[in-house]
């Protein structure tokens, strides 16, 4: 049975930037949804027990139901996305990337600030709902990229890129605090990124 990541803060640790009510409301009610709805699918489909939610989004053409398989598309995406999202926040942030990551931020992008802008830039634009990811391969290159509703990078190329950071830009993210203001939800979720907890996954994927 798949479980939501057990929060190491407290709803109200991230605000001013995320306020309480919406993270009681995402966390609680949304993220909470998304797990139960997940197992509730997987019940249905005996071949999957036991396997890591990463195998299964990585391979879903090999669920023939075509109705359990968008279930499981929707809610398994919708509940790794979060995990991950949850755990790469932290009362105040570490502030920036550093070591392996850092200098591999600045090979590809030109530094954390072109970095950020291009992420902030594919969160917002993205229409509707959806995510934006930075992901890491195996031999620890990096890459930018959105999807729409819960899909994520696991879910494309075989899953050859593994996302160790992504904003989550559905309205219930942001929508009770900044209402129509999306970029500055984004702005603020910058504020709050642990980028050890970042970098360590890019150093589990990696070695790196």
């Amino acid at each position: 049975m798949f479980e939501q990541l057990k929060l190491t803060y407290d709803f109200s640790a991230l605000e001013p930037h995320i306020d309480t009510l919406t993270m009681e409301t995402h966390y609680g009610k949304h993220h909470a949804a998304y797990t139960a709805n997940l197992n509730a699918a997987v019940s249905k489909l005996p071949d999957l027990a036991g396997k890591r939610i990463e195998e299964i989004l990585t391979n879903l053409a090999s669920i023939s139901d075509p109705a359990l398989q968008t279930a499981v598309r929707n809610n398994g995406g919708g509940f790794y996305n979060h995990n991950l999202y949850f755990a790469i926040l932290t009362p105040g942030g570490s502030k920036a990337p550093t070591g392996s990551l850092l200098n591999k931020i600045e090979a590809e992008f030109g530094g954390y600030d072109a970095l950020k802008e291009k992420l902030s830039t594919l969160a917002n634009s993205q229409f509707g709902s959806g995510w934006a990811w930075l992901s890491s391969d195996a031999e620890g290159n990096l890459k930018v990229s959105s999807t729409p509703n819960q899909d994520n990078p696991l879910m494309q190329d075989g899953g050859k890129f593994i996302p160790i950071l992504g904003i989550d830009v559905w309205e219930h993210a942001y929508y009770l605090k900044y209402r129509n203001l999306r970029a500055e939800y984004v702005k603020a979720f910058f504020e709050v990124v642990n980028w050890d907890e970042v970098a360590a996954r890019y150093h589990s994927i990696s070695g790196r």
